[in-house]
């Protein structure tokens, strides 16, 4: 294995231009963490995806978005509609270099616009607390000063690379996830930048997982008078969430999170509609198989109920990252970066997702965890360790460096993983 790469005087100048740039990293983040860009808060991701066209202006690449098509959404009514998005950001630079790489990331947060989650906070020299300061804004600043070193250097014209940065991957990437998948396809490698964790170790191999609305509907009747004639859809759904949860433990590492039911009014009114919001996490393609087979199995037993309908929306959107050869080999080589930094670099697998499970569902080996070093993501807690940013930035820089002069074999990765 790869242990450590050594890097030339030139290199060792350029890393230390990203040492330079490390203030305005900071400032950026702060005036970024400012503008609430919910998933649901189309204004604030239009203000974001206007900043980072201003701010990826700066790699000379050519700046351009992607209109993203609707999905299907089941409203907390029952209503059955098509949810638009804002359109994701594209930065396409030097699109003929022999080298392709894909570099993805979001801007949208788990935070909606009247979260009281919007304020930035120093909780020490070295740790600030504010919303999107890790997941990720943070990260799509440490991947364009990845890129800016790259610039800099006399090898980039070996590397052409895409930027995807989506409106929607807090939410499953439903309206990118094809754009992703296309970018993908035609890439080497990818290289994504959710937030590492704050003792900087990566994510190995990730779960896949899938969202479903379950919309049950029955008859309305009055309480009292009628109730013989009512039919329940809210008790159907309660008793479609017990047996969901019961299947936990059913099947090593496959788990059921039934997340909310809606439904139910007035307590003199038998409820007629009512749905059911559920996640399932699993490792391989078989576990996705056993799980569709077991959700088919509960519907049945649901629809069987008299007046009783069940209409499931969803399903598996990100399957699982595992680690093939072909990802252990990008790891290899982050970890190679990082001992050229003196950083122990380290991975754990993972139950959550991201859009590295994305590309590699398109055949594209990748590490997704390139971004700051942070903490308590989705929480008003979050936390990034400002330290990381020229830390993480130069990581990047180093591997895209390296990829450029052959020293790392992007293409070696990608016929690995046709290997697959």
């Amino acid at each position: 294995m790869l242990e450590h790469v050594e890097l030339s005087a030139q290199e060792r100048e350029i890393l230390d231009w990203v040492d330079s740039r490390g203030d305005h990293m900071i400032e950026t983040v702060k005036a970024w963490s400012v503008i609430n860009s919910g998933s649901r808060n189309p204004d604030g991701l239009e203000a974001m995806r206007a900043a980072l066209e201003e701010a990826f202006a700066e790699t000379g690449g050519q700046i351009s978005s992607f209109d993203l098509p609707s999905s299907t959404v089941v409203d907390p009514d029952g209503t059955v509609r098509q949810q638009e998005y804002t359109p994701a950001f594209h930065c396409r630079i030097r699109p003929q270099a022999p080298i392709r790489i894909v570099m993805t990331g979001h801007h949208d947060t788990v935070f909606p616009k009247d979260s009281h989650f919007q304020g930035l906070e120093m909780w020490d020299e070295d740790t600030l607390n504010g919303p999107g300061v890790a997941d990720m804004k943070g990260g799509i600043i440490v991947m364009l000063h990845g890129i800016l070193a790259l610039e800099r250097s006399p090898w980039k014209d070996e590397i052409g690379i895409d930027v995807l940065i989506s409106p929607d991957e807090e939410i499953g990437n439903l309206g990118s996830g094809p754009v992703l998948a296309e970018l993908a396809a035609g890439a080497d490698i990818g290289m994504t930048y959710e937030p590492a964790l704050a003792d900087g170790s990566l994510a190995g191999a990730r779960k896949g997982s899938g969202n479903w609305s379950l919309k049950v509907t029955g008859k309305a009747a009055h309480a009292g008078r009628e109730h013989h004639l009512g039919r329940n859809a809210l008790a159907a759904a309660c008793a479609f969430g017990v047996s969901l949860d019961e299947l936990n433990g059913k099947r090593e590492g496959v788990t059921f999170n039934l997340a909310k039911i809606d439904g139910g009014g007035p307590p003199n009114v038998v409820p007629d509609t009512a749905v059911v919001r559920f996640n399932i996490r699993v490792f391989n393609e078989n576990d996705q198989i056993w799980v569709e087979a077991e959700l088919e199995r509960l519907l049945d037993e649901i629809r069987i109920r008299d007046g009783i309908g069940a209409e499931l929306h969803g399903g598996f959107t990100r399957p699982p990252k595992p680690m093939t050869p072909a990802n252990a080999k990008m790891f290899e080589w982050t970890r190679a970066a990082g001992g050229a930094l003196g950083l122990n670099i380290r991975w754990q697998d993972t139950g959550g997702v991201c859009e590295g499970n994305n590309l590699w569902a398109a055949g594209c080996p990748n590490v997704d965890t390139l971004g700051v070093r942070g903490a308590d993501i989705h929480s008003d807690r979050e936390i990034v360790k400002l330290s990381s940013f020229t830390e993480r930035a130069k990581l990047s820089a180093i591997m895209l460096m390296k990829f450029a002069q052959g020293e790392f074999d992007a293409r070696e990765a990608r016929a690995l993983a046709r290997k697959a």
